[in-house]
């Protein structure tokens, strides 16, 4: 019998020591990892560790920032973010879903429609088509469908966050970068969420940061592990959970021995 190779996995994200500083201070040093396609890669560890400036620096935030500077490589489908000239077309194809909701003070449709109007959409047939399809993906459609034209603000907070995924979703970014979207949402919104993130990967590539640890569990194909600026561990996530781990200290932390 012959053996059939397993395809290669595919790189949507190579990190190539990255080190990240705020004036004289080191956020993030040294990190290099990469990110498989269709896959969700978590990231976990306590506050002030590095993950959200991570975030940040894939999505060229750091140009908001002139006390941000950043050394080594982010690769995106292999060409150096650093390197991209037309930085908002990148962060058309990298979506951002930040810890508490931001809903833009427009409708829930307009929240939607608002980025294909900017890349040039005016059709309003295939803008309703963008919207049910994005609205549908983020598990939000039965609750809105009926007052689209409503206030996003008015909507409770986890449906907010679903509505903010919605608008992440309608760019058809290839990557998804939620930085711990569960902190205003209650239990059972999270879990819809979570359902959410399984269907999406097969479409695209998730990064998820999260300050729960059974979240990464749950979710997660790999996981990396942060903690003072470093990159202690990347592994297989159940690998990382009750495996062998490179430091003791990833061991400890998802253990809840401290965080």
């Amino acid at each position: 019998m012959v053996a059939v190779a397993e395809p290669t996995a595919v790189n949507k994200l190579e990190v190539d020591r990255l080190t990240i500083r705020y004036g004289d201070h080191v956020a993030l040093e040294d990190v290099s990892f990469e990110v498989r396609e269709n896959e969700v890669f978590g990231i976990i560890g306590p506050a002030n560790s590095g993950k959200t400036s991570f975030l940040k620096t894939i999505n060229r935030m750091d140009m908001f920032d002139s006390n941000m500077s950043f050394e080594g490589a982010i690769r995106f489908n292999g060409v150096d973010v650093s390197r991209v000239r037309n930085v908002y077309g990148l962060r058309r194809r990298i979506g951002v879903v930040f810890p508490l909701p931001v809903g833009l003070p427009l409708s829930i449709y307009d929240n939607v429609a608002l980025a294909p109007r900017l890349a040039g959409q005016k059709n309003r047939a295939e803008l309703d088509i963008i919207v049910e399809r994005c609205l549908r993906r983020a598990a939000l459609w039965d609750e809105v469908k009926d007052r689209l034209h409503s206030l996003g603000s008015m909507l409770s907070g986890g449906q907010q966050q679903r509505l903010t995924i919605a608008r992440a979703l309608s760019q058809e970014p290839e990557l998804l970068m939620l930085d711990e979207f569960s902190i205003a949402v209650d239990p059972v919104t999270t879990m819809r969420i979570e359902d959410v993130l399984r269907e999406l990967k097969k479409e695209i590539t998730i990064i998820l940061v999260t300050n729960l640890v059974q979240q990464a569990r749950r979710l997660a194909d790999r996981t990396a592990f942060f903690l003072e600026g470093r990159c202690l561990d990347v592994a297989p996530t159940e690998e990382l959970f009750t495996g062998t781990v490179s430091d003791p200290r990833t061991r400890d932390y998802v253990e809840g021995r401290f965080g």
